[in-house]
């Protein structure tokens, strides 16, 4: 098993930063090589990212380009994602004959999820993946599309997939904090409406930084991969 973590401090103290971009492409990589991997980074800038599916006009992707948001396009499925200096990037990588993929992987957040939440409790946060709301089809983590992990009464993050003949990617964000404002900006939604339904783990963890909490995860993770 391969377990990437991107750590410039040593020691498990950190995970490193990079581009939303940067890592998206770190994940193909990943999927192509198609061997047992995780991989936990921090969001170096703001960034909108969106699915495959996703038109490169489509209104949010003008949107973000006006306000000069840097965007990237997903391998995965879903639609838009704003991700926040700090959030946390991650990625989960399996062969397809490993059978914690199995036939119903699409709908196997829980389950290929699991490290993210033994992560989450071992800084301290009691998350969980339930049923995505159904409250805005252009903002992802709002979307009908999938679970969406919720931890404080507010969602966190998501997770997407590719799959290839040979392995599944399933990779997915964590808001460190929350910019509403540009939220409803981007996705045309009403102020103090559906993204107060957002939020993330800065407040829930106590003091520290989104690196500390990567590497718990990272380690999280990769522990999942050995069982």
């Amino acid at each position: 098993m391969e377990v990437r973590e991107r750590n410039a401090q040593g020691g498990g103290a950190g995970v490193g930063r990079a581009s939303v971009t940067e890592e998206l492409a770190q994940h193909e990589l990943l999927l192509r090589q198609g061997r047992p991997a995780v991989r936990v980074a921090v969001a170096r800038e703001r960034t909108l990212s969106y699915g495959i599916a996703v038109p490169s006009e489509a209104p949010y992707l003008r949107r973000a380009r006006a306000e000069g948001i840097p965007t990237a396009a997903r391998s995965t499925g879903g639609s838009g994602v704003l991700h926040l200096e700090g959030d946390l990037l991650w990625a989960v990588v399996l062969p397809r004959s490993d059978e914690r993929v199995g036939r119903d992987f699409p709908k196997a957040y829980a389950r290929l999820g699991r490290g993210i939440v033994a992560g989450l409790a071992a800084a301290g946060v009691d998350a969980a993946w339930v049923a995505a709301p159904g409250l805005s089809e252009d903002c992802c983590p709002l979307s009908s599309r999938g679970e969406v992990l919720v931890a404080g009464g507010r969602i966190l993050g998501g997770a997407a997939q590719h799959a290839t003949s040979r392995a599944l990617l399933h990779h997915g964000g964590i808001s460190w904090i929350v910019d509403r404002p540009c939220v409803d900006r981007l996705f045309g939604l009403p102020a103090d409406g559906p993204s107060s339904r957002l939020g993330g783990l800065a407040g829930l963890t106590g003091p520290g930084e989104p690196a500390s909490t990567g590497a718990v995860l990272a380690r999280a993770l990769g522990d999942e991969l050995e069982r």
